[in-house]
């Protein structure tokens, strides 16, 4: 049996090469280069818009364990990420253009992939038909009218928030003799360029940015934010200290030429290997062009910034899962067809290609094996942001993979205990789990 699979991203990728390991072939449409999103810019499959970074790498963190569960299911996400990744001291992070590369060489040479460079317009659209199952791993930038068809199936409103992607600047125009390279906690030169700013610089920066032109909404729609990766100009508008507490704390950094802690710091992480250019580390912004090469120019390091890609604002589409999907991520209103991805409900890079992952591995057991395998315990990482996708909630939202999505713990005990006791049981379920997968 074909699979079409709507959309060449992270998920749609990640479901597709899982099917083809287990002897399933799928057609990828990928709408690309015909059709490119506001945020879009390169016709590579897998492409990252907002950040170069996979987040933190290390096991003992909800996200860092979810790599290590993918990788045990064969994910091509963390493999292509791990060999194109650039430094960035404990996170994974990537040379984008690389990555992108990887993955696309990836499905262009997998024989049972076919890669279709096409738009679909509805769940309707001709080009699905004689295709049995259907995956909409179509991301969080869905087309509009696959959105609205999308809406019409399940019968409600989509509901959306608005996501927002940080500035990158060329390495060079950075004025070092303000600026030092650092990691947090670490001595010596790290993997991050920082930009310190003294009390007064701080102060009149953020200043600046509450009172900056920021780009309008469109009237028709309300305006609403993902709590994990807010504009850098809706933190300031909390309160003047907000920032300093926020993506500009100073932890952990110590300002070589001072040897003082500075007021407030500036992160750039590198985008490549060669380190050429930087990008704004949680600075995601909807400010107007002009206004962000104006008030960005304030840091003290950044006075002469070139900035090869500013800031950029769009509309993230997702499901209210738990009443729309069941359990194997299928629709309830529309049998046969399945979402995967960040439309589902889970946030960032990590989870959504996990969850094109899951659902690549779990079709693949049912229709190249004719097996029914159970979703990994609700203590693993990979369990647990699948969890959250069956939890009904009042107002559902989209989650990052954290910790506080699994059971609490059976024992009291203090906090520093606490987090390693989350991973370690999640990895002993896991390991009594995964061998009972069909090989």
């Amino acid at each position: 049996m074909s699979i079409a699979i709507i959309g060449g991203g992270l998920a749609g990728c990640e479901c597709a090469l899982a099917l083809a390991r287990a002897g399933v072939a799928s057609t990828i449409f990928e709408c690309k280069p015909a059709h490119f999103s506001p945020a879009h810019v390169s016709p590579g499959l897998a492409e990252l818009v907002c950040s170069n970074s996979l987040r933190s790498d290390e096991p003992v963190t909800a996200v860092g364990l979810l790599k290590v569960e993918m990788a045990t299911l064969g994910s091509a996400v963390i493999e292509a990420a791990r060999e194109t990744a650039v430094p960035a001291g404990k996170a994974l992070a990537v040379d984008r253009e690389k990555f992108s590369a990887a993955m696309t060489a990836r499905i262009e040479n997998e024989p049972l992939v076919t890669l279709t460079r096409r738009e679909i317009m509805s769940l309707s659209d001709p080009a699905l038909t004689g295709f049995e199952t259907v995956v909409v791993a179509a991301g969080p930038l869905a087309t509009d009218r696959l959105a609205t068809s999308l809406c019409e199936t399940i019968g409600q409103e989509s509901l959306y928030f608005y996501d927002a992607i940080a500035p990158i600047v060329t390495t060079e125009s950075v004025d070092m003799e303000q600026a030092f390279w650092q990691s947090r906690w670490q001595e010596g030169e790290g993997d991050y360029c920082n930009c310190p700013l003294d009390e007064a610089q701080y102060k009149a920066f953020v200043a600046e940015l509450v009172a900056a032109r920021k780009v309008p909404s469109r009237e028709f729609e309300k305006e609403l934010h993902f709590e994990g990766c807010l504009p850098i100009e809706a933190m300031a508008e909390r309160g003047e200290r907000t920032l300093a507490f926020g993506p500009m704390k100073p932890i952990g950094l110590t300002d070589p030429k001072t040897g003082r802690r500075p007021y407030a710091v500036v992160q750039l992480r590198p985008e490549n290997v060669a380190k050429s250019t930087l990008n704004l580390v949680g600075f995601q912004t909807k400010l107007v062009y002009g206004e962000q090469e104006r008030i960005f120019r304030m840091i003290p390091a950044l006075h002469a910034a070139e900035f090869t890609r500013l800031g950029s604002i769009h509309r993230n589409t997702f499901v209210n899962a738990p009443r729309v999907l069941n359990d194997r991520l299928e629709l309830l209103a529309r049998p046969g067809t399945y979402l995967a991805g960040q439309i589902t409900g889970v946030e960032g890079y990590v989870e959504s290609a996990a969850c094109g992952l899951w659902l690549g591995v779990q079709l693949g057991a049912r229709l190249g094996r004719g097996v029914e395998i159970a979703p990994p315990p609700v203590v693993t990482a990979l369990g647990a942001l699948l969890g959250h996708l069956r939890t009904p909630a009042k107002k559902f939202q989209p989650s990052n993979v954290n910790f506080g999505l699994t059971p609490p713990l059976e024992e009291r005990m203090k906090k520093a205990n606490r987090k390693l006791a989350y991973p370690q049981r999640a990895q002993q379920a896991w390991d009594n789990w995964f061998p009972a997968l069909p090989e």
